[in-house]
């Protein structure tokens, strides 16, 4: 089936801006994501998770870039080549040399996001920001390696116990947005399943079809007509920064002899398991 459902999305890749793609309203929220990051990154960026380092193109406001990923995460799943192997649970990296760090769309896949920001801020100047997006309410994805969701409220103090600051915390979408992706998705789910296994199913192949078209659009009307807030988000937009006055958290002795410029990234050594 894993196979089916990657030709099933190298096939639909060209649909992706119409209606009758499952991930249409993902596809349209990621533009106003996008729009985010770019009005927020700034001076020198380490991009935590960067996967095929799509960000490098487009934050032409920044003054350096470096991508950050995990060897299993970069190799076996986007086939890429980032500038840094690395765990984000201990980055091999000096402390406060950043202006920036993006963990977009990662601290869900992490086993132990509380070190990976307590790394963030360790890494950051003082007055640094950490810009981070996380779904809420989204299938699951990557497994086995989806391990959590978060409320606001979690993620206010999972930010303070990291010693950061929190400046801003938006929900990426409202209710009727998020609906309609997961009710999407679940219709797309079940069409690639029943062309998996031929029979009776494939009868109802039409229907499914239809009705991610009509999802889709009906959830797109009622978040434009009657947005409904602080109910179930698809995601959260949030800003944190380091605080002046606060040190960096204690290194663990494992991680202080890891500590490597960026004039060489590509040359860090990178830690036993980890961000998976």
């Amino acid at each position: 089936m894993h196979q089916l459902r990657q030709r099933l999305r190298s096939w639909l890749a060209p649909l992706r801006r119409l209606p009758l793609h499952p991930q249409w309203l993902l596809s349209r929220q990621g533009k106003a994501r996008l729009a985010w990051v770019q009005a927020r990154a700034q001076g020198r960026v380490l991009d935590v998770g960067c996967a095929d380092q799509s960000m490098r193109s487009q934050l032409p406001g920044i003054t350096e870039y470096l991508g950050l990923d995990y060897p299993s995460t970069a190799t076996a799943l986007y086939r890429t080549q980032p500038g840094v192997f690395a765990d984000a649970a201990s980055l091999p990296l000096a402390d406060g040399v950043f202006d920036t760090v993006l963990l977009l769309d990662v601290l869900e896949h992490l086993a132990e996001p509380e070190a990976a920001l307590r790394e963030a801020g360790r890494v950051l100047r003082p007055g640094g920001s950490v810009l981070i997006t996380v779904p809420f309410c989204y299938p699951l994805h990557d497994q086995p390696h989806d391990y959590q969701r978060w409320t606001e409220h979690a993620l206010r103090r999972r930010l303070a116990q990291a010693g950061f600051e929190v400046l801003e915390l938006a929900e990426a979408s409202d209710a009727h947005a998020a609906a309609g992706v997961t009710q999407a998705l679940t219709l797309g789910q079940a069409a690639v399943e029943a062309l998996s296994r031929p029979g009776w199913r494939l009868l109802g192949l039409p229907l499914l079809l239809a009705g991610i078209v009509l999802v889709n659009l009906q959830a797109w009307c009622l978040s434009r007509v009657w947005p409904v807030q602080g109910l179930m988000p698809g995601a959260y937009h949030l800003r944190a920064r380091r605080p002046l006055a606060v040190q960096p958290a204690p290194m663990p002795a494992s991680t202080a002899t890891m500590l490597c410029s960026l004039a060489a990234p590509t040359e860090c050594s990178f830690p036993a398991g980890g961000r998976q």
